[in-house]
């Protein structure tokens, strides 16, 4: 089926004359009239009435035309996606990340972006690995696991791991606390596939510590609300709650951090849209944060 014989349809449809209608679309009127009578033989429909030299749309046509219209709107959708696939644009765009970067980076760094950028949506990573969330159809992750192998990555920032306490606990005056010192109380942390919670662990094994009183919380504003409620020391990534004091914790090599990255398929076919993006995401981490970064 030719579209361009469906487009001349629509507009024979719409002008009610096949002269008119001709004139419109740059073609004779003998020629419009053989499109409009094969159109009929092809769909078996007679889609006009005609009368007295007059051409009206028959009832099949009128019930026909919505379907065609749909049709043709999905064809101009598909070639723009095909025009923006071919020059590498990039209109649309689904980053994956953590609840957590979600709230405190993303959305933040969204709010900044213009008319002309891509429209973003973000989905949860939900603990799973860079190329896994990027075979379900992210374009960017942000945020995840820096070990998967073979995507682009670069380096937005270093965040702290804070212990956070409120002011009535006995380190509210403090800038800093030591591992060991750390493990001496009850700590309120994530699930071990969350990042702040797998950096937590792998200090105490290097440190050979044991963290005996762990309490899981179901998300980081709980493990907040728990710290402030006087339930333990919240150890997450996470920007202050609650009023909750912010300590950083020293590992033997200075503070304990953690590398947030983006990565994307270097196959992607906006992969140097995607690498702005991110280039652009690494100087507001750094504004936001005050830490630099290398790629």
């Amino acid at each position: 089926m030719d579209l361009r014989v469906l487009r001349n349809f629509v507009v024979v449809a719409r002008t009610g004359s096949v002269s008119r209608a001709a004139d419109e679309v740059l073609i004779t009127q003998p020629a419009l009239s053989r499109q409009m009578q094969s159109l009929e033989a092809e769909l078996k429909v007679d889609l006009f009435e005609r009368s007295r030299g007059r051409l009206a749309v028959s009832a099949s046509g009128r019930e026909l035309l919505p379907h065609v219209v749909e049709l043709l709107a999905a064809d101009d959708r598909l070639r723009s996606v095909a025009r923006s696939l071919s020059a590498g644009r990039l209109d649309q765009m689904t980053i994956a990340a953590p609840a957590t970067t979600e709230a405190d980076v993303i959305a933040p760094f969204v709010a900044t972006l213009g008319l002309s950028d891509p429209v973003p949506s973000i989905v949860d990573l939900a603990g799973l690995s860079d190329s896994a969330a990027l075979g379900s159809g992210a374009d960017l992750v942000v945020g995840g696991d820096p070990r998967s192998q073979g995507l682009s990555r670069i380096r937005l920032c270093e965040l702290p791991v804070w212990a956070y306490v409120p002011a009535s606990h006995a380190w509210s005056s403090r800038t800093s606390v030591t591992v060991a010192e750390l493990s001496a109380q009850p700590i309120l942390a994530l699930a071990p596939p969350f990042r702040a919670r797998r950096i937590l662990d792998d200090v105490a094994r290097e440190h050979d510590l044991l963290l005996a009183d762990v309490i899981e919380c179901t998300g980081p504003q709980i493990a907040q609300a728990l710290a402030a409620a006087g339930r333990g020391v919240a150890v997450l990534t996470d920007d202050p709650r609650f009023d909750l004091h912010a300590l950083q914790i020293m590992g033997r090599d200075g503070p304990i951090t953690t590398t947030l990255t983006a990565s994307w398929s270097p196959t992607h076919h906006a992969a140097g849209a995607l690498r702005d993006v991110a280039t652009r995401l690494q100087a507001f981490c750094v504004s936001r944060y005050g830490t630099s970064s290398s790629g």
